[in-house]
């Protein structure tokens, strides 16, 4: 059971999550362009992730005026409730740039430092996936109702299906490129989405048996992270670590941990 407290801040989550995702599939200029760059001339920001992380942090700060926030276009506030809310506004912006369906609103709700809610929406799957701690992880979609999540009974290694991400950062991207190289015959196959977030859920939804990605920041993976735990699967970082900037990995049990091996093997934290 959770408390009401975490039912309302998952109530919240839905609810802005929704919201923004409206805005950023039916509000999406003809001629939308590039606001900034970040970490490189290819990292882009465009002006919906910007006014989508707006409508996100005005609905909430209107309810929950106390609250912390960190997200990845600037909102930064301490608060003092002890509840911190973590935003991606649009994960998988270059997807979002160019047309291509695999983007999402990402949302966790922080308590003392740990994550409790997590909302992931996908508007062009017309999916939102939710998790509460110790409340398992949910989906909603062109199904009747709320789906309950688990990931997949874990293959052997060489039969698992494994996604990954590519940094923006063209000497990073080269070496993450290697390593998908080393890995990839001794997996069934591997696919990139563009997404963090999404690839997450779709570990929860059993639709990939493992991910990994390095240089992912705390707005990338918080609300995913949770959903993906929720629904069964491990997740962690180097091996004894958390997930982190360095590594993370989100996996099936029996898939994780050979998932993990290899990747430290092959130095997949290091540049």
């Amino acid at each position: 059971m959770t408390d009401s407290l975490h039912r309302d801040l998952l109530a919240l989550a839905r609810e802005a999550a929704h919201r923004a995702g409206e805005l950023l599939r039916d509000g999406r200029p003809s001629d939308l362009a590039v606001a900034r760059t970040k970490s490189s001339n290819v990292d882009v920001v465009t002006e919906m992730d910007i006014a989508a992380e707006k409508l996100i942090t005005d609905l909430i700060s209107g309810r929950r005026p106390d609250d912390g926030f960190l997200g990845e276009e600037g909102a930064s506030a301490e608060g003092t409730s002890g509840v911190r809310w973590v935003i991606d506004p649009l994960d998988g912006t270059v997807n979002y740039l160019y047309g291509l369906p695999t983007w999402a609103v990402s949302i966790a709700a922080e308590q003392g430092g740990e994550t409790v809610v997590g909302v992931v929406a996908a508007p062009m799957r017309g999916e939102t996936y939710h998790a509460v701690r110790g409340g398992g992880a949910w989906a909603t979609g062109a199904w009747e109702g709320e789906r309950a999540l688990a990931c997949r009974p874990a293959p052997p290694l060489d039969q698992a299906l494994v996604s990954t991400g590519f940094n923006y950062v063209a000497e990073v991207r080269a070496h993450q490129a290697a390593l998908a190289a080393r890995l990839i015959p001794l997996v069934r196959d591997i696919r990139r989405g563009g997404s963090a977030a999404v690839d997450l859920c779709d570990v929860a939804c059993g639709r990939l048996d493992g991910y990994y990605e390095r240089g992912l920041h705390p707005w990338d993976f918080a609300a995913g992270d949770l959903i993906a735990r929720e629904a069964g699967a491990l997740t962690g970082g180097r091996p004894g670590e958390p997930l982190s900037r360095e590594l993370t990995v989100a996996a099936a049990p029996g898939v994780f941990e050979p998932l993990q091996r290899l990747l430290e093997d092959f130095g997949a934290w290091h540049d």
